[in-house]
């Protein structure tokens, strides 16, 4: 019972620091592309446009990338580990997308701060449900497949609309009118 305790509390701090880190590397990411000149590489992790959808682009790689550094660490408490982080990065596009389009609905209108707001309580969503998933016991070990093939699923989307994307108003830049990478 102690082990469980204490992975809990374990867990539950580096979900709650992964809070800050992923929104602080979620915020470079949305400059990153504009700093370097617009280097098609970098487009990939980077927000190349203020579309909707390049904002989930930069929730998904830090969250992506802090999950992979906090790996090591909790892996020896928990069994559900990638699919708990595949249920939390799935949670944060959700998150986004929902807030988004309901606070944009009501008020017909962006606001920045609200969009920053959203993008913060959106990753606090998806460490929330990653705590969650990882602190549950008794899942079955074909999640961590499951999990694994999602996050896969994912990163080659964003790969992909980032260069292709579809002509639909998620993928829309509403300063530029433009999709994708352009």
């Amino acid at each position: 019972m102690f082990i469980i305790i204490d992975m809990g509390r374990s867990a539950l701090r580096w979900e709650l620091v992964g809070i800050v880190v992923i929104s602080v590397l979620g915020s470079l990411l949305h400059f990153s592309f504009e700093w370097a000149d617009g280097w098609k590489p970098l487009g990939v992790i980077s927000a190349v446009n203020e579309s909707v959808w390049e904002h989930l682009k930069i929730a998904f790689w830090p969250a992506l990338f802090y999950g992979i550094f906090e790996y090591p660490f909790l892996k020896k408490f928990t069994d559900n580990f990638i699919i708990a982080k595949a249920g939390g990065i799935y949670a944060m596009p959700v998150a986004i997308v929902v807030l988004f389009y309901a606070y944009t609905t009501a008020t017909g209108r962006e606001i920045l701060i609200v969009d920053i707001l959203i993008f913060v309580i959106a990753v606090a969503i998806g460490q929330v449900v990653s705590y969650k998933i990882l602190t549950k016991h008794g899942l079955p070990a074909w999640l961590g497949k499951l999990g694994l093939a999602l996050l896969i699923a994912l990163a080659i989307a964003f790969g992909v609309f980032t260069f292709f994307p579809p002509e639909l108003p998620i993928f829309k830049d509403p300063l530029m009118g433009t999709y994708g990478i352009g």
